[in-house]
This record gives C-alpha cells, sequence and structure tokens, in this order.
C-alpha cells in the first residue's frame, strides 16, 4: 500500500465518521488532504507534480461545486472532493467521481429503503424535517476515491 493510499484511506475514514455522526466535515480534513496531496505530489513529481495536485483540487473543487449550488450537497464535501483532487491528481479524478457518483446513488436508495421501512413500522406520518432529508456524503466521496486508486 502506498503512501497516497494510507493518505486516502485516513482521510475518508475521518470525514466519514464525522459526517456520519455530525452531519458536518471540519475544515481541517479537506485541508489536511489538500495539504497532504500537494505534498506528496511535489515529492513524487517535482513542479509537474505540484501543478497537476492545484489542477487536481480545482477540478474536485468544481466537480461538486454545481451540486453545492443547486442545494443537493454541502460545503464540505465540495472542499473534500477538492481536498481529494490534490491528493489523487487530475488523472483520477473523473474516475474518483464516477464512483462517487455510483457509491452515492447506492447509499442513497438504501438510506431512504430504510427510512421509508421504519416510519412503515412505526406507522408514523410526520413528515420528516431537513436535517432527517440529508444523506451524508463523505462516505461516498471516500468509497469513490479508494475505487478510483485501486483501479477498480
Amino acid at each position: 500500500m502506498t503512501l497516497q493510499v494510507c493518505i486516502a484511506v485516513v482521510i475518508g475514514l475521518a470525514a466519514s465518521i464525522d459526517d456520519l455522526s455530525r452531519r458536518r466535515i471540519a475544515n481541517w480534513i479537506p485541508l489536511a488532504a489538500l495539504g497532504s496531496g500537494i505534498a506528496w505530489q511535489t515529492a513524487v513529481g517535482g513542479w509537474r507534480g505540484a501543478v497537476g495536485a492545484v489542477l487536481g483540487a480545482c477540478a474536485g473543487f468544481a466537480v461538486f461545486l454545481v451540486f453545492y449550488v443547486l442545494g443537493g450537497m454541502g460545503g464540505g464535501d465540495v472542499k473534500l472532493m477538492a481536498g481529494f483532487g490534490a491528493l489523487i491528481g487530475i488523472e483520477h479524478l473523473a474516475a474518483a467521481a464516477l464512483w462517487s457518483a455510483a457509491c452515492g446513488a447506492f447509499l442513497a436508495v438504501g438510506a431512504l429503503s430504510v427510512r421509508w421501512l421504519s416510519r412503515r413500522l412505526s406507522r408514523s406520518e410526520a413528515p420528516a424535517g431537513p436535517a432527517s432529508d440529508s444523506i451524508p456524503y463523505a462516505p461516498a466521496i471516500a468509497l469513490g476515491v479508494w475505487l478510483s486508486l485501486i483501479g477498480a
């Protein structure tokens, strides 16, 4: 396992735990991904690696910015993908975004199914509030990045 993969695992786990427990991603997590990504890419590829990390961060930010603007995603998710973009570089970013979308869809269907089933079993017709309607997306982003790194 490379250092890049180890960093991605640690950052992904931290973001997922934070998002699942607090429904927020602390700013230090995407910043850690951004800083370690730029450092790792620079160490491996010199100035070209640094440029690739910056391009990856910008592209990672842009990938999810549209969903944030439309209200379908939180700012922490956008920043997390930017940090991961720096870590994995622009060459893996498209695959990571596609894997994240697929994992997110799978997790969303599962979460909605569990909510539907629990409402039916409790026979509650109370409307859900906005906080309960959100689905933490950091686990999907982490899984997408991990899958892109292993070349799945």
